[in-house]
């Protein structure tokens, strides 16, 4: 359509022109150099823009450095903020060949002019056009001086989820500008999890009148949004503050923000009158960034001479400014480049002889390409800043005011920059340090807001629409003590109906709601089903037992939950505390088996150590074993009577008896737990074991359970057994796995508290494996969910949570045996420490020991040489350690005495043959009275 409306109106506006040729300079530095200039001159951008344009020129035709002698000659068109005559002014400029065109500050007349210049080939520099569709890829020869609204609305997006509000209602002008700037805040807000709840665009034609706008914020009104976003034209954006002023909607709890519009006019024609300024009090407004520097105060300064005070210069107007100078430099450097400014006809238009159209005015910019390069090359200060285009061809660093309406003027609570997002330091200052955009770096002053308030507004209100909210209910048909159906009402009754009631009565507001049964009755609707009628927008919220679980909270907001949840596992049990076997129960198998084995090692560790000293460990081979036996038997007991005089034996039954000490402590502990606590009769000690076993495992209908159980732990589902009622569930684990029913039930805390306050054969085991709770389901980012929690929380503590909870759910008529139920058997690997500790001092004794031995083994060896009878080999060396071990240590000394006699009577009897010995005789009368 704007093709067929661009192609008509050009063939429609050849008719202006009748020129036989076209213009050519052939000199590469031309005396004068035409630029074009469109807007609208009576607007408030078009004002400020005349000016500036005009000054630019001066000064750049004043500095000889800039184009060398070239002058520039500016053409200026009004378009009246019509794109219809916009179009007609810019084929006018073809007459002048200019080469360049500043403009136009409107977005929906920069729509169809980009056309034109992309077929003409000349760079069209708006610095009011901020209509983020805008782009390189439509229009190559459109260039934006100024920042696109991209940015404005990731601004106004980040200020908006910094107070902490989740939806906002948009007001718009109905074209291009106002169309395509909402949709990049809805983008935007979407990022942040924010959103526009309700959007209404006005004509902009000025046939709107005060009423419709009235019935159009009477409709904003009802919403339950306050925060109201205004992008519109400054005509209709200050009819819509008066007429929100007259319906009372510039007071306590709202928020009014207005894109830039606002502070153009303020900037440029403050002080406004009173009335219009009391209409926008507490407004925050944005503004594009310009760098305080001596230049621009200097123009400030200069500006106010010449328009007297009578007008400001806003931002617009010193990108208008800049614009001139990015041409003027990008000329410079286009003809260093030796590029020719030169003209030629299209040869895709028809020839205009016959036709009165006359086609061949239509000339295009040889070299245009050539100095729109240039354009975005370049790289100077301006009086905004750093002109630099990046690759989308948006200029860098892009930021802006944050800025609040107050008395008779404003003032700037802080800035943005695409750079650190949101602080209170001028983004200039950032620049110089690495980017931050940590939540605690997001800061703005304080501002004060309508109402003439400093408290930051909620946000939101109920919305006051007479729209009641459709509340999903479920009909449960098991547990109805936590929510079920009044017989033949509507109403429902329940704990979870109750905290509810309680938590609405706390609001600050009043909410109007009804109650939709949702289910058959017949057994208990699935939950999931019930929170997706939600995300449908068939419920406004669900009120129940929902539990709050992963792949629910992506979708929804829950409030904070009011009891606390999580699955467990319910098993049956009974008393084990009968049978004639029952004292071995203590220990396991392997635990009497090495227990059994170490009494033996110690016994025998002990006898090796003290056999050579003791006579309690000597005498017949039977008698020595029934000693091992009945002295490590008797330490049980603490009553052995045989002493030990060996310091490395005693060492040994020292540990031992601390071992001893605490399997003792440990066999009574238990035993008195076996007979006194009941204990399981199933093998399932938990959800571990239950996942490693193959046996049927009972859920409750319509729970999460199912989905966790085959989904979560990979349990098959043909394992899983749908139960319906508490009734179900005994009935199920009474037969067991081997008579058709289960031999565990998963279910949530609260439905297994109180099911075994009526169950007393069953129990739970483990913990509990999930850790959730209930609450209420709202819509993502309902502020309904936030104040709804605040209640929960303020029902927590003032003891009214507690209350209802003991009303509904405190119903045990079991025994109050709250002893956990687990087995009470103790296993080796209990007890590895100790029995590693007595094993170690065993071998290092009995290691010690045989060193001493092996010494005594040397000392003892004859010194003479053996006789030819006697073997040397290692089985004599054993045969002689195991004797000395053997041999009473007293036997020893008394050998050693007999030895050095007997060596003494043979050197006696040799004496005696040479008559040398007269003592001979009382020699061996003492001999013979040592010998045994």
């Amino acid at each position: 359509m704007d093709a067929i409306r661009f192609i008509s109106c050009l063939f429609l506006f050849c008719l202006l022109f009748s020129t036989s040729g076209y213009s050519r300079n052939v000199s590469s530095r031309p005396a004068v150099v035409n630029i074009g200039a469109i807007f609208t001159f009576e607007s408030t951008i078009g004002r400020v823009a005349k000016i500036a344009i005009q000054e630019a020129v001066k000064d750049v035709n004043a500095n000889p450095s800039i184009l060398h002698g070239t002058k520039l000659k500016i053409y200026m068109r009004n378009t009246n903020c019509s794109g219809f005559l916009g179009l007609a002014e810019a084929l006018k400029f073809t007459e002048n060949d200019v080469i360049a065109i500043i403009g136009p500050q409107s977005s929906v007349v920069a729509h169809i002019i980009s056309h034109v210049a992309n077929e003409l080939q000349v760079p069209l520099l708006s610095f009011a056009a901020t209509d983020p569709t805008l782009n390189s890829l439509q229009f190559p020869f459109f260039v934006r001086t100024t920042q696109s609204d991209l940015y404005q609305m990731a601004a106004i997006s980040e200020v908006v989820d910094h107070y902490g509000w989740k939806q906002v209602t948009a007001i718009f002008i109905d074209n291009d500008y106002g169309r395509n700037g909402v949709s990049a805040l809805s983008d935007r807000l979407a990022e942040r999890r924010c959103r526009i709840s309700y959007k209404v665009g006005i004509p902009p034609n000025s046939g709107v009148n005060r009423s419709d706008i009235m019935d159009i914020l009477v409709k904003v009104a009802l919403m339950e949004s306050r925060v109201v976003i205004v992008h519109v034209d400054p005509g209709i954006g200050f009819e819509i503050f008066s007429v929100a002023n007259h319906l009372e909607m510039m007071g306590n709890g709202w928020v009014w923000i207005a894109t830039d519009w606002l502070l153009s006019v303020l900037d440029s024609a403050s002080p406004l009158p009173s009335d219009t300024m009391d209409s926008i009090q507490g407004v925050l407004a944005f503004r594009q960034h310009t760098p305080d520097s001596d230049r621009k105060r200097a123009f400030s300064s200069r500006w106010n001479k010449l328009t007297g005070g009578s007008l400001g210069l806003h931002s617009y107007g010193l990108c208008a400014y800049d614009s001139v100078w990015l041409i003027a430099h990008a000329v410079d450097a286009f003809f260093n480049q030796g590029g020719i400014i030169s003209f030629s006809n299209d040869s895709r238009l028809p020839s205009g002889e016959g036709s009165s159209l006359h086609l061949e005015a239509l000339s295009i910019f040889d070299d245009g390409e050539l100095l729109l390069n240039n354009i975005l090359q370049s790289d100077l200060v301006g009086l905004t800043g750093r002109i630099k285009f990046g690759l989308d061809r948006s200029l860098i660093l892009p930021a802006y005011d944050v800025v609040n309406v107050i008395g008779t003027g404003f003032r700037r609570i802080g800035y943005w920059s695409n750079y650190s997002g949101l602080s209170i330091m001028p983004p200039e200052t950032l620049y110089t340090k690495p980017p931050n955009r940590s939540s605690a770096n997001q800061k703005l002053y304080s501002a004060i807001w309508p109402g003439d308030t400093l408290i930051t507004p909620r946000g939101w209100a109920f919305a006051n629409n007479g729209k009641q909210l459709r509340i999903g209910v479920p009909i449960r048909v098991s547990f109805r003590e936590f929510v079920s159906q009044v017989q033949g009402t509507d109403m429902f009754k329940g704990f979870c109906i109750d905290v509810f009631t309680a938590a609405v009565s706390l609001l600050p507001y009043p909410v109007q709601y009804q109650f939709i049964p949702f289910g058959g009755g017949k057994e208990n609707p699935s939950y999931t089903e019930l929170v997706n009628k939600i995300t449908t927008g068939f419920f406004d919220a669900a009120v129940g037992d929902i539990a709050i679980v992963t792949n629910r909270t992506k979708t929804l907001d829950f409030t904070q939950p009011y009891v606390a949840s999580g699955l467990v596992v319910v098993v049956p049990f009974r008393k084990l505390n009968s049978g004639a076997w029952a004292f071995l129960r203590p220990f396991s198998a392997r635990m009497w088996i090495v227990t059994a084995c170490f009494f033996l090692v110690i016994g025998l560790v002990v006898w090796i150590l003290e056999h050579r000293i003791n006579d309690d460990f000597r005498g017949p081979p039977k008698r020595q074993v029934i000693t091992i036996l009945w002295f490590s038997l008797s330490t049980l007991f603490f009553a052995h009577r045989e002493n030990t005089m060996s310091s490395l034996a005693r060492f040994v039954l020292l540990i031992w008896l601390f071992v001893v000490l605490i399997i003792n402590s440990s066999y009574t502990a238990s035993l008195t737990s076996i007979f006194t606590v009941q204990q399981l009769s199933s093998p399932i000690k938990g959800i571990e074991s239950l996942k490693e076993s193959d046996e049927p495992v009972g859920f409750q209908v319509g729970s999460f359970a199912e989905y966790y159980l085959s989904k979560e732990l990979g349990i098959s589902e043909s394992r899983l057994v749908p139960l319906g009622t508490p009734e179900a569930y005994a009935k199920a684990l009474q037969l067991g796995p081997e008579k058709g029913g289960v031999a565990a039930i998963v279910d949530e805390l609260p439905y297994v508290e109180l099911f075994l306050s009526r169950q007393c054969t069953f129990r739970i085991v483990g913990q509990e494996f999930t850790k959730s709770g209930w609450g209420f389901v709202f819509p993502r980012d309902s502020p309904l969910a936030l104040d709804m929690s605040t209640a929960i929380l303020a029902l927590s503590e003032n003891g009214d949570l507690q209350r209802i909870h003991d009303k509904w759910l405190t119903q045990s008529t079991c025994s109050s045996d709250t002893s956990e139920i687990e087995s009470n058997r103790l296993h080796l690997k209990s007890f590895g420490g100790l029995f590693l500790i007595c094993g170690l001092a065993c071998f290092i004794s009995l290691l010690v020991h045989c060193f001493q031995m092996t010494r005594k083994l040397h000392r003892s060896a004859p010194v003479e040489s053996p006789s030819p009878g006697q073997g040397t080999s290692r089985s004599g060396r054993l045969h002689r350690l195991l004797s000395l071990m053997d041999e009473k240590a007293g036997q020893s000394k008394s050998a050693g005495k007999r030895r050095k006699l007997e060596r003494s009577l043979s050197e006696n009897d040799r004496d005696c043959e040479f008559g040398r010995n007269p003592m001979r005789k009382e020699t061996e009368r003492m001999a013979g009275a040592t010998s045994p």
